[in-house]
C-alpha cells in the first residue's frame, strides 16, 4: 500500500505536465478559431448592409416596378415579337416618366436588332432592353467633385425649386462630409424665407457644421461671398451654399442664380459642384427644371429626392440621356443618413425584378 502511494506520487508531475499541455493546446485552438470566425462576421455585416440598401431602393420604386414587371410578364408570355409588344414596352417606359424622346432613344437600337433577326424571342428582347438601359446609365461619372489640391474652400452650390428638398439635402451632405473628415460651413443663401435659414441652422448643429446667415431679404450673393471668406480664413474645407428656391420659368430670378454662381467663383474658393435637387414626384417637369437651372448655374449633378412609392423614377433616364447631367445622389427618406449614392445597376434591378 505504501509502495503504491509512492508510485502515484511519482506520477503526479507527469500528470500535471500532460494537463498543462492539453490546456495550452485548447487555449491556442480557441484563439485560432476566434480569429478565423471574425472575418466571416465582417463580410456578413457588409453584405447585410448592401442588401438593406438594395431593398430600400426597391421599396421606393414600387410603383414603377409594378408597371415594368407587369409589362415584362405580359411580353414574356407571348410567342413572338409583334407590334403589340413594342406598344406595351413603350407605354411602360412612358408611364415610368422616361419621356417620349428618351423612350424612342432606348427602343430604337432594339428595333434594329429585331429587324436584323439578331433578337427573335421576347425573352431575349426583355434582356436586351434591360442591358440597353443599364449601359446608358453606366456612361456617367457620379463622384462628387472635391478638389483636394485647391488650398482653398471647395464650394458646392445647391439649387432647385422650393419644396424639392434643398435644405434637407444640404444637411445630409454636411453629415456625410463630416464623416469623411472634412470641415463644413453652410451659407444660408435663401434669404427670402426665414424658415429656410432656421432649418439650415438646425441641420448645421446636427451635422457639426458652421453657418453664415444674412439679413432676411438680403442679397443672396453677399451671404455666400461672406460664407466663403469665413471658410477661407478658418481653413474650412467645404462650403455648402443654399440658394433661394426658384421657379425655372422666371427669367429674372434665374438671372439672380447666375449672379450667385459668378460671385461664388470670384471669392477665395472655387465652385467645384452645382447640385440640382429635383423632387422625383414632379415627373417630366423635372426635365424642364434641369434644362433651365443648368443654363443659369452650369449644373454638374442631380440629387433626386422623395423617391417614394408615388415617384416613378424614369426621369433619371431623361435627365441623363437628353442633358448629359448625371444623377449623383438619391434621397430615400427624412433621416440624416437617407441620402445615398445613385447606383445604376441597382436602379435597373429595382425596376425589372419582382
Amino acid at each position: 500500500m505504501f509502495a503504491l502511494n509512492i508510485f502515484e506520487l511519482e506520477l503526479v508531475p507527469q500528470i500535471l505536465l500532460v494537463l498543462a499541455i492539453l490546456v495550452s493546446i485548447f487555449g491556442i485552438g480557441v484563439i485560432v478559431v476566434g480569429r478565423r470566425s471574425r472575418k466571416p462576421v465582417i463580410a456578413q455585416s457588409s453584405s447585410t448592409e448592401q442588401v438593406t440598401t438594395s431593398s430600400r431602393v426597391r421599396n421606393q420604386l414600387e410603383k414603377a416596378r409594378g408597371a415594368f414587371t407587369g409589362v415584362v410578364t405580359g411580353v414574356l408570355t407571348r410567342s413572338a415579337i409583334t407590334q403589340e409588344t413594342w406598344d406595351e414596352l413603350e407605354e411602360a417606359l412612358l408611364r415610368a416618366d422616361v419621356g417620349v424622346a428618351t423612350t424612342q432613344r432606348v427602343l430604337a437600337p432594339l428595333r434594329e436588332r429585331v429587324k436584323a433577326k439578331q433578337i427573335t424571342e421576347p425573352i431575349a428582347l426583355v434582356a436586351a432592353l434591360r442591358q440597353e438601359m443599364t449601359m446608358q446609365l453606366l456612361q456617367s461619372k457620379r463622384e462628387l467633385n472635391f478638389d483636394t489640391s485647391l488650398g482653398a474652400p471647395n464650394i458646392w452650390l445647391v439649387v432647385g425649386v422650393n419644396g424639392a428638398g434643398k435644405t434637407t439635402t444640404i444637411g445630409k451632405l454636411s453629415a456625410q462630409q463630416h464623416t469623411l473628415g472634412r470641415t463644413v460651413l453652410m451659407a444660408a443663401g435663401d434669404t427670402f424665407r426665414a424658415a429656410a435659414g432656421d432649418q439650415l441652422e438646425t441641420w448645421a448643429q446636427r451635422s457639426g457644421a458652421e453657418i453664415v446667415r444674412g439679413a432676411q431679404g438680403g442679397d443672396p450673393s453677399s451671404v455666400i461671398f461672406d460664407g466663403v471668406a469665413r471658410a477661407a480664413s478658418r481653413k474650412i474645407d467645404l462650403v455648402l451654399a443654399d440658394t433661394a428656391g426658384r421657379l425655372q420659368n422666371n427669367a429674372n430670378l434665374m438671372e439672380e442664380l447666375a449672379k450667385v454662381r459668378r460671385v461664388a467663383d470670384k471669392g477665395s474658393g472655387k465652385v467645384t459642384e452645382v447640385l440640382l435637387v429635383i423632387d422625383a414626384t414632379t415627373g417630366q417637369n423635372g426635365l424642364s427644371q434641369a434644362k433651365q437651372f443648368s443654363l443659369a448655374t452650369e449644373v454638374t449633378g442631380v440629387v433626386l429626392t422623395k423617391l417614394d412609392g408615388s415617384a416613378k423614377g424614369g426621369i433619371v433616364f431623361a435627365i441623363e440621356t437628353e442633358l448629359a447631367i448625371p444623377v449623383k445622389l438619391v434621397g430615400l427618406g427624412e433621416a440624416i443618413d437617407d441620402l445615398v449614392a445613385f447606383d445604376p445597376a441597382e436602379f435597373i434591378d429595382a425596376l425589372f425584378d419582382k
